[in-house]
This record gives structure tokens, sequence and C-alpha cells, in this order.
């Protein structure tokens, strides 16, 4: 699979400098860790679940989560697993290719039981969401996902998701944060990437942010989310993939949206109208809050609705005057350090300071591609939307 797989390659040739490059659910864990991109959840309870992975796939998803947590009854739980195991046979009859998959249990000793149920259909499987993540509840459950591997006979990640209260109040956060980061360093190779759960910290202050505001406009987000790059995002060695948290809103009206986006606005010099049209549709609020996590540190995003999917992928294409600067800035003759403008003439490039950005940068290339010198956000979206 690849991000933009899903349009023609004769369209990708005209919107990209590099292409975006292949992975599948074989390929290193950094460079999955970087590909996730928009993680859509679906609840595990939906009865159609295999033609919805399919659809989404056809339109560019690349990863998504089955839930059997909070998206669905606790009544519920029993009957979704089974339907899981009734879905994943069904994908497999199909010989189609799938996304990264993975499951959102509730306690550790599902994930042995789901790999056992599976059967041979867990080679559609990459790995489980861990709710809830600290260090008390987590070391069972990374525990329990060697169990699980040892049913499924392949390699298994984890994506804890970090949303209990003890990370949120102040007076527990760094100790809750110190044994997170002790957990999650033993199982390293196990951990692909963690996920900020912002709706359970809202909750627990009874705090709901509106489509005019960010995650990054409420302070007592903010303040969790930089404690958390702070600690588990270093670029020193030590940090991790961390995803940028979920986007709540979306317009019931979307249909009537799509069809309007699809008529390449930068060829017919309709750029205005797309930007208008997202606007009226809420979508303005997301396209910040995206920029917004790359600038604090986060790379991908959790998903509850195909609507999000494309401008969280269209947003993390490099551009070229980003891949132009990472390139400057790693040459092997700049080993020693040193101060150069940029080949755009508008900004100062520091070598060792911006040499971990630059890195970053080039490894988010690999798997989103860089676009070409007058290629931006709208086209990108548009040729996805149109693919």
């Amino acid at each position: 699979m690849r991000h933009f797989g899903h349009i023609s390659s004769s369209a990708r040739a005209g919107l990209f400098h590099q292409e975006p490059g292949e992975f599948d659910s074989d390929s290193p864990a950094g460079t999955l860790a970087a590909a996730l991109g928009a993680t859509l959840y679906s609840p595990a309870t939906r009865p159609h679940l295999a033609d919805d992975v399919l659809k989404q796939t056809a339109r560019g998803v690349v990863s998504m989560v089955l839930c059997l947590e909070d998206s669905i009854d606790d009544r519920d739980v029993e009957a979704a697993e089974a339907n899981l195991v009734r879905q994943f046979a069904d994908l497999d009859s199909r010989g189609a290719e799938s996304p990264l998959l993975f499951i959102r249990v509730r306690d550790p000793l599902q994930m042995p039981d789901l790999a056992r149920r599976l059967g041979p259909t867990v080679r559609h499987l990459s790995g489980f969401v861990l709710p809830k993540f600290t260090e008390e509840r987590g070391v069972p459950f990374m525990e329990a996902l060697a169990l699980a591997e040892t049913e499924a006979g392949r390699r298994l990640f984890a994506m804890p998701v970090l949303e209990s209260p003890e990370l949120l109040h102040l007076e527990t956060r760094a100790a809750t944060l110190a044994g997170i980061a002790r957990t999650v360093d033993k199982y390293r190779d196990r951990v692909l990437a963690l996920r900020l759960g912002v709706t359970d910290f809202c909750s627990a202050y009874g705090l709901r942010r509106s489509p005019d505001m960010t995650a990054y406009d409420v302070q007592l987000v903010a303040h969790v989310i930089a404690d958390v790059v702070n600690v588990l995002g270093r670029s020193d060695g030590t940090g991790f993939t961390i995803t940028g948290p979920v986007w709540e809103y979306f317009r019931l009206q979307e249909r009537m949206f799509k069809p309007q986006l699809r008529r390449s606005p930068f060829m017919e010099g309709r750029a205005e109208e797309l930007r208008t049209a997202l606007i009226e549709h809420d979508m303005d609020g997301l396209l910040r809050e995206i920029e917004l996590d790359r600038a604090n540190g986060l790379l991908g995003k959790t998903c509850i609705h195909p609507s999000h999917v494309l401008p969280v992928h269209a947003l993390s294409v490099v551009s070229h005057e980003e891949y132009s600067d990472a390139q400057d800035i790693l040459r092997p003759e700049r080993g020693g350090g040193g101060v150069l403008r940029s080949a755009y003439t508008n900004k100062m490039n520091e070598v060792k300071p911006h040499r971990a950005w630059a890195e970053r940068t080039l490894r988010r290339a690999e798997v989103f591609g860089v676009a070409k010198e007058d290629v931006g956000f709208v086209e990108l979206l548009t040729a996805g939307l149109a693919g």
C-alpha cells in the first residue's frame, strides 16, 4: 500500500516531486509509525465491517482501528468479538488488500483470545490499541501481547492510548509519565506509536471544545500534550511517534459537499471556492489543528469520520521547500555544522539545531511523498477526493 495509492499513477506523477513510497504490514516499525496517517476508528459491531474496510481502503485509508471499547455498549462486547472473527474471515475470502488493522481491546486477555479465534485470518491484523495506558495497567497488556503473538505466529504491535485521569491531574502527571516511559521503553520493539485520548481529558473536567477551537486552545489539554511530547517524543533516540487527537466534528451535509470538491478546482480556477466550502463545513478548525499537531511534535491523527482522512494526508505531504531545506541541512559536507541560507532564500538553516527536524522531515517524505514546487494542499486534497 501507499499514500495516494488510490489515485492514478499519472495523477501522482503530476503532483509529486517524489512519490509516496510503498509499505506493508511487514515493513520496519519506523516506516509504519510514520505512515499511519489518519487512523480511522470504527465500532467493531458494524454488520458490514469488511465492506467498510475495503471501501475506505479504496478512498485512501491506510490504517484503521476496530473498536471493542468506548465506541460500543458494554452489553455488546461478546457479539462484537464474534463479529470481528466473521468480518476478518470475509476480508480474507476476498483476497483484497486491506489497510493496517488494529483492534482496540478492553482487557489484556482479549488479545491472545482474539488472535486464537481469528486463526489464519490473523494475517490481516497489525496489532492492538491499548486503552487508558499507565505503568500499572500497561504491563499486563504488554505481557498479553506476547501471548497474542505466539497465538498469531507473527509480529503484532501495540498502540497505547494516553488518556487516564492520572496523566491529566497535575499532582500525578510526572509520576504517571515516568511510569509510562519505563513501560514503553521496556517493550520498545512492540510499541508502534502512542495515541492521545483528548476526549477523555476533557471529560474529566466536563469540557468539550467547539468546532472553532483546536485542542491547543483548551489549556488543560495543551499542557498535557506538551508534557507527553516532552517526556515521550524526544528526538534523541528515546522518543516515540505520538499521534494527534481526534477531531469530533463533521456535517450531515457531507454528501452534498463531496461532489463540489471532486471538480478539480485548481484546474478550473476554483481554489477559493474549495477553501470557502471547507470553512463552511467546519473543516477549517481541523486544518488548523493538523498544522498545530505537527508544530507540537505529533504525527498522524485519530479520525472518527472518513471526511477527515484526506485533509490529514494532504497536509502530511512534505512541501518542496521543506524537502529542499532538509536535504541541504543533511548534506555530508555539512556534518561540522554552520549556518546557510535556504535555497528558497527566505530563511536561515542552522545545521546542528535543525538536523533532527530534517531527519524527521525526510522520514515523512518517504511515506507521504514530496509535492512538486507548484503543488499545495488544495491540489492534493482535490486529487485525493477525485481518486
